[in-house]
Order: structure tokens, then C-alpha cells, then sequence
């Protein structure tokens, strides 16, 4: 054998074998995912809307997922079937006596006059969580429309406090959530973690926080991780998205989320994160595993 063979031969020989260690390794890694995830791992259904609910609870717990999210207390039973919760139930939605519909992102808590379409909306919802052994209930802050965010606070402060007491006997959190207005929800109030957080240093309970999302909160204000580590105490849930397009976030985005989730979990939460990002790929439930993979840490 000349040189020029031999060196050939051990180049190829070796190339052969580092591609077989690193895929053994990859292998191995996502072996090793799924238990030993410090991530209880959730999905929304909405971005699924085209599979059945029996059949995406059924696939969803064959890959790892404990919970599927935004759903009804009336949705517990097939979740049960398959062994799985709901970390975060939807909202009622209420009619006010002048006909507004409340209760949804637009029209919710930072308006006195959605109060008590609100509260009747939201009074016996909550009593229907708690039957079904929910422990979180979605709400929202509603849109400007002119408003100026201090008096969007108050407001807000003022309607939710009518309905804590309720939510601390029931041992349910009403859960705030944080979304962007400047690509998805024009207009939304609770639109930076800031107003959040001093929204729930006003309301001071147990019973109250935010929902961060991750998604929305890198197009409003970026600086993720520093914002989760410093505000984590006001954080009851967490959701995921691609950024842009609020797609797979896997490398085709601007997020690392295996960064996200570690200081998710290093600040000592042991909550729920819910995939939100709308699938893009033909097979909607190999993105979904993916993702699942991408943040178990």
C-alpha cells in the first residue's frame, strides 16, 4: 500500500467511525430526553385545530406530553382517558349589557364597564375548573383603544379583585397573559412583562400572575432570559413560538430555547410549559416532537 493509499484509507476509515460516535451520541441524547426532562411538558391544542382531540391526546402522551392546554373544563374527561391535564384551562366569555362581547384578548379586565359581564362570565367558570381539578385559568388585560395604561391598571386591579376571593377559595390562579402588540394583537394592553409585574405587585396574591410568553415578549422587548431570572415570582406559565412567524423553534428562528428552558428550570419552577407555535411542516405532530425534544433539558 503507497502513501497516498494508506493516508485514504485511515482518513476514510476514521471519518466512518467519528460519524458513528456522533450519531450513537445524538441517539443517546434523545433517548435520554424525554425522562429525564426537568421540563413538564404542554402543548396547545388551537395549533392543532385539524386533529381530532382524542387523537392528538393519544399521541401526545406516547411522546412525553402532560398536559394539553386552553381547553374547557368540559374537555377534562378525554384528558383523563389518557392520562393527561390541562395546565392552563381557556376563558369564559361574557356579553355586556350593551352588547360587547368580553372576556377574550380585546375586551377584557382594564374596562370598569366589562366588570360584571366578567364576573358572572368568570364565577361559575371557575367553579367548574376547580370541580374538574384544573389549577389555572387563562384571562386577559383587553386592548387600548385609547386608554392610557395607568388607568388600565387600576382598572384592571379593580375588576380582578372581585374575583380573587373566589379564585383563593376555589385554590385556583387567574393567570394574566403577556402578548405582543406589534405583530399579532394591535392594541393589547398588557403588552410588556413590566406592566404585568406591576400589575401583580398591585393585586399582591397568590392567586394572580403572569403567563410569559416567550414568543410575544422577544418581539415587544427581547432580553429573555434576564427578564425570566428577574421576575420569575411573577411567572406562573410559560409558552413557546419561533420568532418570526411564530413557527417550529427549532434552528430556522432567533431563539435557542435549550438556553430559555435551563433558566426557566434554574430559577426553581416547576410548572408547565406549553408549546404554542403553529406548525408550518406537513406533519404537524413531528414538529410538536421536535419541539418537545428541543426543550427538554
Amino acid at each position: 500500500m503507497n502513501r497516498r493509499s494508506f493516508l485514504m484509507t485511515t482518513g476514510q476509515a476514521a471519518a466512518v467511525t467519528a460519524a458513528a460516535s456522533s450519531l450513537a451520541t445524538r441517539l443517546s441524547a434523545a433517548d435520554a430526553a424525554a425522562p429525564g426532562t426537568r421540563i413538564n411538558h404542554s402543548v396547545c391544542k388551537w395549533c392543532y385545530g385539524r386533529i381530532p382531540l382524542e387523537e392528538f391526546c393519544a399521541a401526545g402522551k406516547e411522546m412525553g406530553l402532560k398536559s394539553v392546554e386552553l381547553l374547557a373544563p368540559s374537555d377534562f374527561p378525554t384528558l383523563r382517558k389518557y392520562g393527561l391535564t390541562c395546565a392552563m384551562v381557556s376563558s369564559p366569555t361574557g356579553t355586556t349589557a350593551t352588547g360587547v362581547k368580553v372576556g377574550g384578548i380585546t375586551h377584557a379586565f382594564n374596562r370598569v364597564e366589562h366588570h360584571d359581564a366578567l364576573v358572572a362570565a368568570y364565577e361559575p367558570y371557575l367553579k367548574a375548573a376547580a370541580d374538574v381539578g384544573a389549577e389555572r385559568v387563562i384571562c386577559f388585560s383587553g386592548n387600548r383603544d385609547g386608554m392610557d395604561d395607568q388607568q388600565g391598571l387600576e382598572n384592571c386591579v379593580t375588576g380582578l379583585k372581585r374575583l380573587l376571593p373566589l379564585a383563593e377559595k376555589l385554590k385556583l390562579k387567574l393567570v394574566m397573559e403577556l402578548l405582543n402588540s406589534k405583530v399579532d394583537h394591535g392594541g393589547y394592553m398588557c403588552d410588556h412583562s413590566a406592566w404585568g409585574v406591576e400589575l401583580c405587585k398591585r393585586l399582591d396574591s397568590a392567586h394572580f400572575g403572569l403567563l410569559y410568553d416567550i414568543y410575544h415578549m422577544q418581539i415587544m422587548e427581547g432580553d429573555v432570559i434576564r427578564t425570566i431570572r428577574d421576575n420569575h415570582r411573577w411567572f406562573l406559565h410559560y409558552h413557546t413560538g419561533g420568532v418570526p412567524g411564530r413557527n417550529e423553534i427549532d434552528e430556522t428562528q432567533e431563539l435557542h430555547y435549550p438556553a430559555i428552558m435551563r433558566a426557566i428550570v434554574d430559577t426553581g419552577y416547576t410548572g408547565f410549559v406549553g408549546q404554542e407555535f403553529i406548525p408550518k411542516r406537513p406533519d404537524a405532530l413531528a414538529s410538536l416532537r421536535q419541539g418537545l425534544s428541543i426543550c427538554s433539558v
